[in-house]
């Protein structure tokens, strides 16, 4: 039986108008009902899905989340952080200079707060247009201290251009960091290691949930880590090649309730005594 469902926001959960169908939402209100654990994991901050955790309902003791892309998890009801993995100050500085070296844009998230680096005098990060609830602070490199927590560093920026920029990046970099592309123009550096997979594992410890008893659910590259790890990985059609090919299912499209359908057949039926 599956006790615990981690589910991807973008391109998942969300259809192409950034929102939750009500069959989603009624079908996620019937799995945390029955009992099974309804997760959001996402490389987003707590602060940036509120709105969608009040939808679903999933602001209880006991409910949680993993933000960061696994780098967090968080309680839903108090924003405690439970599990967590953040970057070192020397890699900002480390990540700085590959940005400077590609002329592109460098924004580190840091908890709520989005630090944006004047790197590339050409091209300006879009990334507050992509994050629009998250709190955006001008900040020079020497000011930032070793206290502060440094949970990611984004590269947001036109699709083509990033692309052309990622090609450039010395292979090092890939041995230090998890170096993930999580949207068509959002380039993002995670610490070795950190994934979404990583924190669904550090959830299921705590809950005392087996890994054989997690659904995941995805569609992009971010999210191949957690369809490997789980139980039974759900990759949804509109997903990127990849994330199909490693899927033990394909569920429906985003925006065809895609996340309702696999819900259903694999956790709601199984519980009535289904197939």
């Amino acid at each position: 039986m599956i006790k615990l469902v981690a589910i991807d926001l973008d391109g998942t959960l969300l259809d192409s108008k950034k929102e939750i169908s009500s069959r989603n939402k009624a079908v996620l209100a019937q799995a945390k009902a029955a009992g099974v654990k309804v997760v959001l994991c996402t490389g987003r901050p707590l602060a940036a899905i509120e709105g969608y955790l009040e939808t679903l309902d999933l602001r209880d003791n006991g409910d949680y989340s993993i933000t960061f892309n696994g780098g967090l998890v968080q309680k839903n009801d108090t924003g405690e952080i439970i599990e967590k993995n953040p970057m070192p100050l020397e890699d900002i500085h480390v990540l700085h200079g590959l940005a400077e070296t590609l002329n592109v844009p460098l924004d580190i998230l840091s908890d709520g707060i989005v630090l944006q680096l004047p790197v590339s005098k050409e091209y300006t990060s879009l990334y507050s247009q992509l994050n629009n609830l998250l709190t955006f602070e001008p900040v020079e490199l020497v000011d930032l201290t070793a206290e502060r927590i440094y949970n990611k560093a984004v590269v947001a920026i036109d699709e083509d251009y990033l692309d052309e920029q990622i090609k450039k990046i010395p292979s090092e970099f890939y041995d230090k960091y998890e170096v993930i592309k999580t949207r068509s123009n959002l380039l993002e550096f995670m610490p070795k290691g950190i994934t979404k997979a990583y924190g669904i594992s550090l959830l299921a410890k705590d809950l005392a949930i087996e890994q054989e008893e997690i659904m995941t659910i995805g569609d992009e590259e971010n999210d191949l880590p957690m369809i490997e790890y789980a139980g039974l990985g759900v990759a949804m059609e509109n997903a990127v090649p990849r994330v199909k090919e490693l899927a033990d299912v394909i569920t429906d499209t985003n925006d065809n309730d895609g996340v309702a359908k696999a819900i259903e057949k694999f956790v709601l039926e199984p519980l009535k005594g289904g197939n």
